[in-house]
């Protein structure tokens, strides 16, 4: 270091050190000189008198191990406890300074040898420097970050079994084969770090499409509902329609408690967790609602909602109404006979490889998601009465992608508390279930491979006098897919499906209530792209 450079810092430190200095009276010019001349140490135990329990001792020993600029005196003592004077002082930080300058020497070397590459990264800080500067000037917004998701579906669908009636009615309104799409563009919104509003755009043509949602049969643009794909949405305006899907804030109280509310918030946007692990990429719909479409409706509106999650326990509880807009209370509203509501109640537990829940759900006017046509249609009426539903659910994954798949499973009941009169069903009672297995990193590193089977919502119980000796509303679905993550943003997924009696009930119906014929049956395949931004 240069000479001018320690007579500024010199006289700092000599400065801060003044009311632990001795008077000039006490100087001991020979014990200074030692002091200074002594070889500096390498080790703190080099002082027989500085114990571990002294309160300067890790101080001292970074000095010594760090810098090496802490001397003693030549009988090997430090003499902590006594006080300093100014001179020994200077010594102690001329030592310092010296040090510091070989320190800074050797960075000059290192500096002189990789000046090349010094330069080469500081030409690339300064790009990024400009490119951030360009973001800043240019960002859509300083609180929002968009997130978008675009997906294709092509495919078709294919029918047999001997209920000719049925048959010729699903051919003509699903059997071609079909191209749609479905878009969704995510608003997140924080304005403190930890908060969350949220606004979703979509827009979809699947109304008319082999794939649409569940509980149109009959309408125009009908579908068979349980061959419903998760990505099939469109607008009640109608196609290439955008609409608002999403907008609701969700925002901490504490640690541990978290409010949500909002016009435009989905039952499980309010759960402290979801209960299944399976799919990686959704084919069927009915697939996605871990196990029980009449707890997990999904119902879709204005609501609030709050969840309390401690230690990988969560307990969540929250209302929705689809027509809470509509102000006559025979036709909507919120807490009213007319309002399509659904109110849940969800104890779970999530750990790091597997996780379970338990939940109940009121409905009223608001059936099963998903499921027969009798079991769908039986809650779909506001002010058809209510229904009370129960799901148990967990998963497991392993903690390595290999062999091994992770399993998803769920069951779920639903009970109805008026009569059916579309399909003269009364007491009814309806069941469902389903094991999901997936493969991370199949055969190809972020690929996946998946299937699931099990029985869709389907009527179990009804007054024998009116539905015979039994429902014949069962049902079984299967599906099975490989996706293909062909970059970070985009993946490919080839599925295939097969549905047993998707009519349930009512294709026995169509069949003049026939028991010697086969039902109707569903087979399909689509190619499913999806692109992330």
């Amino acid at each position: 270091m240069k000479l001018f450079q320690k007579l500024l810092l010199a006289p700092a430190a000599l400065g801060l050190m003044a009311p632990v200095a001795a008077s000039a009276s006490e100087l001991n010019i020979a014990g200074v000189s030692q002091y200074g001349s002594e070889e500096q140490v390498t080790s703190i135990t080099q002082f027989s008198d500085v114990q571990p329990t002294d309160w300067a001792y890790q101080a001292l020993s970074n000095l010594i191990e760090r810098y090496g600029c802490v001397a003693g005196y030549p009988n090997g003592t430090y003499r902590g406890s006594r006080a300093m004077t100014r001179f020994e002082a200077a010594a102690l930080l001329n030592a310092c300074l010296d040090r510091i300058t070989d320190v800074t020497d050797e960075l000059k070397r290192l500096m002189k040898e990789f000046e090349k590459e010094l330069a080469v990264l500081k030409g690339r800080v300064d790009g990024l420097e400009a490119k951030v500067a360009e973001l800043e000037a240019t960002q859509f917004s300083t609180t929002t970050k968009l997130k978008g998701i675009a997906t294709f579906v092509m495919g078709a669908n294919s029918f047999g079994g001997s209920n000719s009636n049925a048959s010729d009615a699903a051919k003509t309104l699903e059997g071609a084969t079909a191209f749609n799409y479905d878009v969704r563009l995510n608003f997140d919104t924080s304005f403190t770090g930890k908060d969350l509003l949220r606004t979703t755009l979509r827009s979809g043509n699947f109304g008319d499409s082999p794939w649409g949602a569940a509980g149109t049969v009959g309408a125009n643009g009908a579908n068979l509902g349980l061959n419903a794909l998760e990505v099939a949405f469109q607008e009640d305006a109608g196609p290439n329609v955008v609409g608002i899907d999403r907008l609701f804030y969700q925002f901490p109280v504490g640690d541990k408690v978290t409010v949500t509310f909002g016009g435009r918030v989905r039952q499980d946007d309010m759960l402290a967790m979801w209960p299944s692990v399976y799919p990686a990429d959704t084919v069927l719909d009915v697939f996605t609602y871990a196990g029980s479409p009449g707890t997990y409706s999904l119902n879709k509106g204005a609501g609030a909602g709050v969840w309390y999650a401690d230690n990988g326990w969560s307990f969540s509880l929250n209302y929705v109404s689809a027509n809470a807009n509509v102000g006559n209370p025979n036709e909507g509203g919120i807490g009213t006979d007319g309002a399509a509501q659904t109110f849940t109640g969800q104890l779970g537990y999530a750990g790091d490889s597997w996780g379970a829940a338990v939940a109940y759900n009121y409905g009223n006017g608001v059936g099963p998601a998903s499921g027969t046509p009798a079991a769908v249609l039986q809650g779909a009426f506001a002010g058809a009465g209510s229904n009370n539903s129960v799901a148990v659910s967990a998963y497991w994954q392993p903690s390595e992608s290999g062999w091994v798949p992770s399993i998803s499973l769920g069951w779920g009941i639903t009970s109805y508390s008026s009569d059916n009169t579309a399909f003269d069903f009364d007491g009814v009672a309806s069941q469902s279930w389903y094991v999901g297995l997936q493969w991370d990193d199949a055969f190809i590193k972020g690929n996946a491979l998946g299937m699931a089977v099990g029985q869709p919502t389907f009527v179990t119980a009804c007054d024998k006098d009116l539905c015979g000796a039994s429902p014949k509303d069962g049902n079984y679905a299967w599906e099975w897919w490989y996706k293909f993550q062909v970059t970070d943003n985009i993946s490919v997924t080839p599925a295939l499906y097969y549905l047993s009696n998707p009519l349930g009930q009512l294709g026995w119906e169509l069949n003049n209530k026939r028991n010697d014929s086969a039902p109707l049956n569903n087979f399909g395949g689509i190619i499913k792209t999806t692109f992330k931004f």
